[in-house]
């Protein structure tokens, strides 16, 4: 999908309290308790999209940090107008490649990591640049907390078969795998809804999930 470039994103991007900012990103590793004032847990979204999903959850637990991620700045212009409307101390936003995660948090700093509606990548040659890759995997576990999850949701079916082959030869053990997560009562309770969460159900899609863990 090209996204559409707006004029002036990366200046408001650039001059937001909201958003860490890259000139200080490589000193971020171990200070994010200091960045947020708190010790509270970490919990982070690679490819927020307009942020709709991690602005209700740090809505709904004041108690927890969220971190966003979104390489596009068309898209995080988006999620920092969401922030302008309604300001939440417990959430702050990257503008970065996901492939640099590593170099942003420190190890074993995160306690929670969200990958929705990720970009499918369809393409064989590409497969490494899929989020739920054994190449991220790798990645995610450096950061990760011991134990912690990390909860991945598509509608893209091949995208998700692809993920679940990758768990074995990257090391992850799954707790939760469901082809239909909608259909499930209790995987349903407390779950959030992304913009592309909601689109795709409301035309039947059936949205898979799953929670991993190492």
């Amino acid at each position: 999908m090209r996204l559409r470039n707006i004029t002036g994103s990366r200046e408001v991007i650039a001059d937001s309290d909201y958003v860490v900012q890259e000139s200080i990103l490589e000193q971020c590793p171990g200070t994010w308790s200091e960045i947020f004032g708190n010790d509270n847990p970490i919990h982070i979204e690679i490819g927020m999209g307009k942020g709709k999903f991690i602005h209700a959850m740090a809505k709904e637990h004041p108690d927890i940090n969220y971190v966003g991620i979104e390489k596009y700045s068309s898209v995080l212009l988006r999620a920092i107008q969401k922030m302008e409307e309604e300001e939440l101390p417990n959430l702050k936003f990257i503008r970065m490649d996901a492939e640099d995660i590593a170099k942003v948090f420190g190890k074993g700093e995160v306690d929670k990591i969200y990958l929705n509606f990720s970009d499918p990548w369809p393409k064989d040659r590409h497969a490494k640049r899929r989020l739920p890759s054994r190449q991220f995997l790798a990645r995610y576990d450096v950061i990760l907390k011991k134990g912690s999850r990390l909860e991945f949701k598509t509608d893209n079916r091949e995208l998700f078969d692809f993920a679940v082959e990758e768990l074995e030869p990257a090391g992850w053990k799954a707790e939760v795998i469901t082809y239909d997560l909608h259909s499930d009562e209790k995987l349903m309770e407390g779950n959030v809804m992304t913009e592309y969460e909601e689109k795709f159900s409301s035309i039947g899609n059936p949205i898979c999930k799953y929670i991993i863990y190492r």
